[in-house]
């Protein structure tokens, strides 16, 4: 199994409840394949560096996982069916990104707690 990171931007016109309904469909996409979810982050609303679909704002999601490969060609056709996603990436992390990925995890798991 690999490790994967995921970012996509939905769009700003959603309401926060659509927002989370709209991740939500996107993790059980993974779990449902098998994939185990590592971390999951909503950056919020952010202003883009240029304007996509005359759209200047957008939703951020970041989702970490281990995976097949398989699944990522399952999750990137889940992603252009849904009209409320602007934008997408997916990475397969080395075991530098890996490493890093589990500091910046615990770094912020310590920031939540206090």
């Amino acid at each position: 199994m690999n490790q994967y990171e995921t970012v996509f931007i939905l769009t700003p016109v959603l309401s926060d409840d659509q927002m989370k309904e709209t991740v939500a469909k996107f993790k059980k996409v993974l779990t449902d394949n098998g994939a185990e979810i590592l971390n999951e982050e909503t950056w919020g609303l952010k202003k883009m560096a240029y304007a996509i679909q005359k759209k200047s704002t957008g939703f951020y999601c970041l989702v970490e996982f281990k995976a097949e490969p398989t699944i990522v060609k399952t999750l990137e056709v889940a992603y252009r069916r849904d009209e409320k996603v602007i934008r997408y990436m997916t990475v397969k992390l080395d075991k530098y990104a890996a490493q890093y990925a589990e500091k910046r995890r615990s770094k912020l798991g310590k920031k939540e707690e206090a």
